[in-house]
């Protein structure tokens, strides 16, 4: 079997599937946030925009507008009744596509942490994200909001740092060295140079081992003869 023509369609194979990936993982995104301020409704109104104009470098440009009076009393609500304020992340991809996520954390937290946040992107190794989560610095333990809490909120607008988070590599067979290896090994028995090594017994054991079963079952049929 001639090998060198599978190692040229595993090259190709790799190639195309290099070519399925997203850019090889440097591309721009930007990331439309939208928030829901009610606790029973499912509405979400506009919140910000996230602008990262490269993967790799994980730069990100947020333009976040200051709330309104009114979303803040929504926000307030919330904490009083120890509800979740929930995040909709819509990101959007140089090449059109489109994802949605969620993300929600107790509102009490976004107020004890001045409505400073953190986003995190995560990333497969092909630069698509496969998850967006928001989270606060505030001290660990907090369950409830007192209303000293809620009367300290000086900020209006959200401060929010972006992080980027890339997937790791598992490792990946050498295949084209094995190949290699086999074509080599292949080419040298057929130039009659490969040696064999190995003991007598490990050589000739699949002859060794017949004729000493058939020594054994003669002899012993010849002592129930015998008897």
């Amino acid at each position: 079997m001639n090998l060198k023509p599978v190692f040229a369609i595993i090259f190709l194979l790799g190639l195309v599937a290099g070519g399925w990936g997203f850019l090889e993982h440097d591309s721009w995104i930007t990331i439309e946030l939208q928030h829901s301020l009610g606790s029973t409704s499912n509405s979400f109104s506009f919140r910000g925009n996230v602008t990262i104009p490269s993967l790799n470098s994980g730069l990100a440009n947020v333009a976040q507008p200051p709330l309104t009076d009114q979303e803040l009393e929504q926000l307030k609500t919330l904490a009083r009744q120890n509800e979740f304020y929930r995040l909709k992340a819509t990101v959007l991809y140089s090449n059109g596509a489109k994802s949605n996520f969620i993300t929600s954390n107790k509102a009490c937290r976004l107020l004890q942490a001045q409505l400073r946040d953190v986003l995190w992107i995560s990333l497969d190794p092909s630069g698509f994200v496969t998850g967006i989560t928001a989270s606060q610095d505030t001290p660990t333990g907090t369950i409830e909001c007192k209303q000293e809490d809620i009367n300290q909120l000086d900020e209006t607008q959200f401060s929010t740092d972006v992080l980027i988070r890339h997937a790791e590599l598992a490792p990946v067979p050498d295949t084209a060295s094995f190949i290699q290896k086999v074509e080599r090994e292949r080419e040298a028995r057929e130039r009659g140079e490969v040696r064999d090594n190995r003991g007598f017994f490990a050589k000739y054991w699949m002859y060794i081992v017949p004729v000493v079963l058939l020594v054994f079952i003669s002899g012993a049929t010849n002592q129930e003869g015998a008897k």
